[in-house]
């Protein structure tokens, strides 16, 4: 799994409480408008509020308009009893093995738990 990305973001906190993406989408627009290719990896909590069989919170609808790869574990979304088939389909499903590859093809990992 090859995704060409200059950085990349593990992000844990919900999109249904607190404030964390919301602080973290200005920069991430920052870095767009610096052509940085962006992704996004929602493990553990942050896998919370991506489904499409409720609302999708503000703030995630607005990161999943943003230019970002955005990525979610999969053995995150079973454990919170996310069902893949109501995700938004700009999220890409990953495994551990994955996220190892991602990350290592990856020069610059920042993790915002």
């Amino acid at each position: 799994m090859s995704e060409n990305l200059d950085m990349i973001y593990l992000f844990g906190f919900s999109g249904l409480t607190g404030n964390q993406l919301q602080r973290l989408i200005p920069i991430l627009k920052s870095q767009i408008k610096k052509n940085t290719r962006l992704g996004l990896v929602l493990i553990h909590d942050g896998v919370i509020g991506i489904t499409t069989k409720g609302k999708i919170p503000k703030q995630m609808e607005e990161l999943l308009s943003l230019d970002v790869a955005v990525f979610a574990m999969r053995s995150d979304m079973r454990a919170r009893g996310i069902a893949p088939e109501y995700v938004h389909d700009k999220i890409k499903f990953i495994e551990y093995d994955d996220l190892i590859d991602v990350i290592d093809a990856t020069p610059k990992v920042i993790s915002w738990m």
